[in-house]
């Protein structure tokens, strides 16, 4: 990160801007296709591109057969380079063409990296094709044996060979390797290698003349190739102007990073074009961490190679976010992606509850419903693990227990919800039992007072839960948790004998932005639901988040979690960020402000109604993350430490201490809060 840089700026926050590149061709006019990469590469650097990737054999043309030993083609060529190399003094990216090249005895196709007026080094191709249209082998030599060289190119000195990797030193984590074309297609590719050596973005200039179904082969190879590598994937294929003597091209371009598609253009353009993304250095630095393995096969593999140095010098200035950034990194955009998501997070709790209540004898599930979300999809997943062994539903023991500020549309919601499932439904006054505790411990409230203090809240809360237990014992049950990731997050459960605990928690790994597309998924399959459930589950959906606690105001505004705790759509943005990819908090806020800037910016999950559709600005933000960190890393750890078994759902992690998340219940947050407010700016 570099700390000179206005808070505002992408490159401040670990990402770096990456371009693949496709150009218009002259065949085997060096200065007309310089002429061509220049104006694409000014374009880029007016956008702030750290690196430009132009396709394979750009400065000739890949399709000019014998035309490549021609002394004048090449030749012409070296002069290019050497323009080229000075033309980059007054440009901000990292120019990255393609050239065949003399060395010693043999010509080479090269990816030729240039930076503000030096040659940096140059990689030749590694793994020549001579089969089917290719013809390699008759013009250049394989690179793979060049390791440690170094090449002249007119008057310009430079490193050669494949083992080449070319490191930013103000722009932490941006470490280059160029291959070219083919050499993606072998089992192990030199990419393989250069990212086992500290390679973060890869970068692949190709020649790839296009046949039916070979442009998604060659996104299927770049998608792998970033998710094993840990990586970003830039590709830039020839296009236009390539000769069509024997093959066409479609000019296709793309950026993957760790699996993820986060540009592409057009292919067959009818002019220049590429692909801009901000890749993320902190999530591929992060996933090395913490994917031990990765590093354990450089140790089997022993990669050699050299590095280059250069500076970007990013601009202190804010130039946008160029990526998908989801609000609700929990819940995609795509409605297919949606759909797949639901259907496996229902199945795994479905299954992990399954197994648990065969493994244990068939117990009946014993459940409290309080008409509020999460009680009611752990009651539909309850019912189809129930339909899935055969068993009654009428064997589900669902129990509503009002208390001193349930409401009545709750209230009947749960009712409601249990008789459409077809579950067993009694009703239970907790306000005796909780009155009784309340004189007991000398409580004002006992008395008359309107004392509606955490002593208060806690002793319904524990009453709930000690009588669900009871009645587990009583009939043979298990008691189903109903509680969320993001409460288990926050610490917003009550300990012991309240919602943290459980005989199996099904909801632990379910976030509770996640939730209600759980249900609008359940409502929207017919999982064992009729319509009469379906209204019941809309209604639901439409009632505000509240642990009901507390009794209504004066203004009949019952307590309501989100105004008291902050929402739920900041604090699963920061759980995201802070468990899969341990970012920084001025991160996490630079994040968010861009994701919820404005209602209108960016997809919204299917479904999300349109009147709810908000914004947060950036001192929202980080009102709301303050209070995140110091719940999750100061506070919640304890109960957290102590929770029931659940299956994990989302890949983000869970923060089970026998899963994913492992912490000391007695830490602060001290050093999250103090580099948030040394990273924000003046308010």
């Amino acid at each position: 990160m570099s700390n000179s840089l206005p808070f505002e700026s992408a490159y401040r926050h670990g990402f770096a801007r990456v371009a693949a590149c496709t150009v218009p061709v002259a065949i085997a006019d060096p200065a007309a296709n310089a002429d061509a990469i220049l104006e694409t590469a000014r374009e880029c650097s007016e956008d702030a591109v750290a690196v430009a990737v132009f396709p394979e054999l750009s400065l000739t043309g890949y399709a000019i057969d014998d035309l490549v030993m021609q002394d004048a083609v090449l030749d012409a060529v070296v002069v290019q380079i050497e323009r080229l190399v000075e033309a980059s003094e007054d440009l901000f990216p990292v120019l990255v063409v393609g050239a065949p090249l003399r060395h010693r005895n043999r010509l080479y196709n090269c990816a030729v990296v240039i930076h503000r007026g030096e040659l940096l080094g140059v990689a030749p191709k590694s793994y020549l094709p001579t089969y089917r249209e290719f013809y390699e082998r008759r013009w250049y030599a394989p690179g793979d044996d060049q390791r440690g060289e170094d090449i002249r190119v007119g008057s310009l000195e430079a490193p050669f060979g494949p083992d080449l990797l070319f490191a930013s030193l103000d722009v932490p984590g941006l470490v280059l390797h160029a291959e070219v074309c083919e050499d993606v297609w072998v089992p192990i590719p030199p990419s393989s290698e250069a990212a086992l050596a500290g390679a973060t973005v890869l970068l692949n200039l190709s020649g790839s003349p296009i046949t039916i179904a070979r442009a998604e082969d060659r996104k299927d190879l770049a998608q792998s190739q970033s998710l094993r590598c840990l990586a970003a994937y830039a590709y830039a294929a020839a296009g236009m102007g390539e000769s069509t003597n024997d093959v066409s091209w479609d000019g296709q371009t793309f950026v993957y990073e760790g699996g993820v598609l986060l540009a592409e253009t057009e292919r067959f353009p009818d002019g220049p074009r590429s692909s801009v993304a901000d890749i993320d250095l902190d999530r591929l630095r992060q996933d090395r961490l913490r994917q031990g393995t990765f590093d354990d096969n450089r140790r089997t593999h022993q990669p050699l190679f050299r590095t280059v140095h250069f500076e970007l010098d990013p601009p202190a200035a804010d130039i946008g976010l160029l990526r998908p950034l989801d609000r609700f990194p929990f819940v995609p955009d795509d409605p297919a992606r949606l759909a797949q998501d639901c259907y496996e997070a229902f199945n795994i709790q479905v299954s992990g509850l399954m197994q648990r209540l065969q493994a244990i004898g068939s117990p009946k599930p014993v459940i409290g419903v309080s008409g509020g979300l999460d009680s009611t999809h752990a009651l539909l997943v309850v019912a189809r693990a129930m339909d899935r062994m055969g068993r009654p539903r009428s064997d589900i023991l669902a129990y509503t227990m009002p208390g001193f500020a349930t409401s009545d549309h709750t209230k009947s919601n749960a009712i409601a919800l249990a008789e459409s499932v077809g579950a067993s439904i009694e009703t239970i006054d907790i306000r005796p039992a909780a009155t009784e505790i309340l004189q007991g411990i000398g409580h004002p409230f006992a008395d008359g007072e309107p004392v509606y203090d955490v002593t208060f809240e806690n002793v319904q809360a524990g009453i709930r839960t000690d009588f669900l237990f009871r009645l587990a014992n009583q009939n043979g049950g298990l008691v189903i948790g109903t509680s969320d990731l993001s409460e288990l997050a926050l610490g917003w459960a009550t300990y012991g004998v309240g919602d943290q605990m459980s005989h199996y928690a099904v909801n632990a790994g379910v976030p509770k932005t996640l939730i209600q597309h759980l249900i609008r998924y359940v409502i929207s399959t017919g999982e064992g639901v009729d319509s009469r459930e379906a209204d019941v589950l809309q209604s639901v959906l439409d009632t505000e988040i509240s642990p009901e606690l507390v009794p209504a105001g004066q203004d009949g505004k019952l307590q309501s979690t989100e105004d008291r705790i902050g929402p739920y759509a900041l604090h699963d943005f920061a759980l995201f960020h802070v468990l899969r990819y341990g970012f920084r908090p001025s991160k996490i806020a630079f994040l968010a402000s861009r994701a919820w800037s404005h209602p209108d910016a960016g997809a919204w999950p299917p479904g999300f109604p349109d009147e709810d559709r908000y914004a947060y600005d950036l001192p929202t933000v980080a009102k709301w993350l303050r209070v995140f960190l110091q719940r999750y890393f100061a506070f919640a750890q304890f109960k957290r430490s102590a929770i029931p078994n659940g299956p994990k759902v989302s890949p983000a992690g869970s923060l089970s201490p026998r899963g994913d998340w492992r912490a000391p219940s007695d830490g602060n947050a001290a050093v999250w809060l103090a580099e948030l407010d040394a990273t924000l700016p003046p308010a």
